[in-house]
């Protein structure tokens, strides 16, 4: 195979930094499906991986052939840092030929891991490779084939691996090769590479799209009407998925007031009112949250992190000098201890949080090497026996932190607009209001319902207070005191939990980080101030929803979602069989 090492230059060099910049964005555009904390790239050759005659210089990018050069046993070869990961789907490199020396006895190819590099490459089994004295390829053998041109002094010889048919072509100065000097992207390359990938792409994705369904089309139909019903219904749209089963004829499994109760908590999880969803979740769900004792604590540390942000009710209702509010938001539920699996507030795998794929993930990639002479699948090499001189779609919410208004009876049976479920992109932080951008559900939402602002609840005394600045739950003293004492009452839970169950690092953490907001004059700029983002409430929100929806016998992930998973995990799976065409068919390339 062949590696590549990236040669060492101070970080604080801006030449060196761009230039690492520049290279980054280079592979990423042409090789988008490679983890390269998976499967790194080829970037230089291998100061370990070669012959004792080869000499390495300029980031280990450039060669020098230091042996006698005068029978075959003189020759030497270096293979690069990393294979070639299977997820590029097509890989290509470049030498430039600096100086052919005396007889201008060079190659470049690919070989395996493990191949002799005393030969030049192509002459030994798993090995291919293109020679500049006579311009013969040569395929594992002794014995080249007529080929192309030969190469000198001057000329730039790159090298094609087409991971999908299994072929492998060489470039003279950009057409369709003893001292060379190596491109693995760091400079932009002679030949139309990335042309060439653009007609593998449209290959492999006309491939997908005529791929034979007509004997069940009207199976096919019916299982994706399906799918996306349940996916509108499972994240709340009501309206909508109402409006599709009427079109296409098909039933929604769930009755009108649950989701509609279900949207409701939602709404206000991402309105930063968690105590008020508590409270609701715990009334319409009994049981519930007695049964997941990791995500009643979730709930409850992300409470604490809103009444710092000054979203939470509890605390909104005391910096709100209002009747109306005072009496509309009743102490929080009591810190009840439960019982169930460990979980984090972030979501794993399979679940289907806004702000992640619905456990849809990058695909893996295999490997493959690049040489100056020789891959364990082929490799880019090069080398040189003559004397020389010197690469899903989430579901965003809009964030709103509305004011205080009276609590919310049950949703009534009447068919509403998915309007009334989305927030507003105003929304109301310590008394503050912002704007933010709209990251919308499904339209433009309508102050109405559980979200509708009391015109008490914002005075204009409170909004002039906080205009210059956020403060600590809305500068107000009680409700200050009020953040105080829920904070040892959360960790009194946590200590209750701790002796029925035993320690638990990640409820640690997560109380950790809450409390480590209070060390802190300006919270919302501080190493933990992420935590008052609202879009960590969306995580959370989509647990919240998985857990109503199991607890009715519902799936907890929408179809639609698992599918795409499913996909997602056959594209890893190529990747590490080694199919080529995997690079060119992404997921998240064909969602719109």
């Amino acid at each position: 195979m062949a590696e590549v090492a990236v040669g060492s230059l101070p970080l604080v060099d801006p030449v060196f930094n761009y230039q690492e910049h520049e290279l980054n964005d280079r592979l990423k555009r042409l090789y988008p499906a490679v983890n390269e904390e998976e499967t790194p790239l080829p970037r230089s050759w291998s100061p370990k991986d070669k012959y004792s005659y080869i000499g390495l210089s300029q980031n280990n990018l450039r060669v020098h052939y230091k042996g006698h050069g005068k029978n075959h046993k003189d020759a030497a070869s270096v293979r690069a840092t990393h294979p070639i990961p299977a997820a590029c789907g097509i890989y290509y490199f470049e030498v430039k030929i600096v100086s052919k020396g005396r007889d201008g006895y060079m190659g470049i190819g690919l070989s395996a891991q493990g191949v002799n590099m005393n030969r030049l490459p192509g002459w030994d089994k798993h090995s291919y490779g293109y020679h500049g004295d006579d311009g013969h390829s040569f395929c594992s053998s002794g014995t080249g084939q007529p080929y192309g041109p030969t190469f000198t002094t001057g000329d730039v010889i790159g090298c094609c691996v087409n991971l999908i048919n299994n072929t492998c072509f060489y470039t003279k100065n950009g057409i369709s090769l003893e001292i060379v000097d190596a491109n693995f992207g760091q400079q932009p390359f002679v030949f139309d590479i990335e042309d060439y990938m653009s007609e593998w792409r449209a290959k492999i994705h006309g491939m997908i799209a005529r791929f034979p369904i007509e004997e069940r089309l009207g199976e096919w139909q019916g299982v994706l009407q399906n799918m996306v019903s349940s996916y509108l219904v499972h994240h709340g749209y009501y309206a909508t998925a109402t409006a599709f089963a009427r079109a296409t004829q098909t039933t929604i499994q769930e009755d009108q007031s649950s989701i509609k109760n279900r949207q409701r908590i939602q709404k206000l999880v991402l309105a930063g009112r968690v105590g008020e969803a508590i409270e609701d979740t715990q009334q319409l769900y009994p049981g519930l949250l007695d049964h997941n004792p990791n995500l009643l604590f979730m709930l409850k540390c992300r409470q604490f992190v809103e009444m710092v942000n000054g979203t939470d009710s509890e605390v909104r209702r005391l910096t709100v000098r209002s009747p109306k509010s005072q009496d509309s938001y009743p102490g929080s539920p009591n810190l009840s201890p439960c019982r169930g699996p460990n979980s984090t507030p972030q979501h794993t795998r399979g679940t289907d949080s806004p702000t992640c794929s619905n456990g849809v993930t990058p695909p893996n990639k295999t490997k493959l090497q690049g040489v100056v002479g020789s891959s364990k699948y082929p490799s880019a090499s090069s080398s040189a026996s003559s004397s020389t001189s010197s690469s899903p779609s989430s579901v965003n919410y809009s964030e709103s932190n509305s004011s205080d208004s009276t609590k919310s009876q049950p949703h009534s049976n009447q068919e509403t607009s998915d309007s009334e479920m989305e927030i507003e992109a105003e929304h109301y932080t310590n008394g503050v209001v912002e704007g933010s951008t709209a990251r919308i559900m499904n339209g433009t939402y309508k102050h109405e319902e559980i979200l509708q602002p009391d015109d008490n609840s914002i005075g204009n005394g409170v909004i002039e207070e906080c205009s210059n600045g956020r403060q600590l739950c809305g500068g107000n003293q009680a409700a200050t005191e009020r953040m105080i004492q829920f904070g040892r009452e959360l960790q009194a839970l946590s200590e209750q939990l701790c002796r029925e169950y035993g320690k638990n690092n990640t409820h640690k953490k997560m109380l950790q980080d809450a409390f480590s907001l209070l060390a802190y004059s300006d919270p919302w700029n501080c190493p933990v101030g992420q935590q008052l983002d609202p879009t960590q409430r969306e995580a959370l929100c989509s647990a919240l929803n998985s857990a109503i929806l199991e607890s009715q016998n519902l799936p907890k992930q929408p179809p639609l979602m698992l599918a795409l998973g499913q996909a997602t995990e056959c594209v890893e799976l190529m990747a590490r069989v080694r199919s080529g065409s995997c690079s060119f068919a992404r997921v998240e390339n064909f969602l719109h």
